[in-house]
């Protein structure tokens, strides 16, 4: 079994820098140093209400980043149609809600069918590959088999957040889909809410190619440094 790729999320550097409203901390600088401490892919969200990342960072991080970039988007149209136009090489369809504080589960792919039908072929098209932020659900992942996305991404609050009995629970529930989204032929991610306690039963998880880990990284680079924080999360992916 091979060990899942880092992929680092730099969402949370640009929120330290927007509560000031300055040019500092660059997330795009953060993720050249986290690229070049062993970061295999960078990921942003750039959200509607534009809280952390913002645009000019989407276009900064796919000129100057020599990994993979990984953007999430929601379904909303103006959302799509900058995604569409980023040449970012990866895309994530995530929900989005603006009372939120951070994503607070996966997307109703059931629901949503209608407007992931158009959204997937159009992020195909765009030169990116797909996948969609989903919870550990056989029906969801049902779902996105037919709708046609390539990759889920697992959605790893429940067992990020959770303790004793219960996350042993959540983590069952996460292998069961791992399981099931291999046996019917998606491919899969996993991520949200994983720290340097929890990320490895879940990197163990034989199906998981990737683990996207954002906030946990960027608060441990403020004590540590960037290159010290991404190695030790490296190490627990081995």
């Amino acid at each position: 079994m091979t060990k899942p790729r880092l992929h680092v999320n730099v969402d949370h550097v640009a929120t330290l820098r927007q509560a000031r409203r300055e040019a500092f901390p660059d997330p795009v600088e953060w993720a050249l140093a986290a690229e070049a401490a062993g970061a295999q892919g960078i990921t942003c969200h750039l959200r509607k209400d534009r809280r952390h990342i913002q645009d000019d960072d989407v276009q900064r991080l796919r000129e100057r980043i020599t990994t993979l970039l990984n953007l999430e988007t929601s379904l909303d149209p103006e959302m799509l149609d900058l995604a569409c136009k980023s040449h970012a090489q990866a895309f994530c369809l995530v929900p989005e809600n603006r009372q939120e504080i951070t994503t607070e589960g996966g997307l109703d792919v059931v629901a949503e069918a209608a407007r992931l039908r158009e959204a997937i072929p159009r992020l195909k098209e765009a030169g990116g590959v797909v996948s969609i932020f989903i919870d550990p659900d056989l029906r969801q992942l049902d779902m996105a088999m037919e709708l046609g996305a390539p990759f889920v991404e697992l959605h790893t609050g429940a067992y990020a957040h959770a303790s004793g009995p219960a996350q042993t629970a959540a983590l069952e529930r996460l292998a069961r889909a791992a399981a099931h989204a291999a046996q019917i032929g998606l491919r899969v991610n996993a991520g949200h809410g994983l720290d340097y306690q929890n990320t490895t039963k879940v990197a163990a998880l034989p199906q998981v190619e990737e683990l996207n880990i954002g906030f946990a990284i960027v608060a441990r680079s403020v004590f540590v440094g960037v290159a010290r924080a991404i190695g030790e999360m490296g190490k627990l992916l081995a």
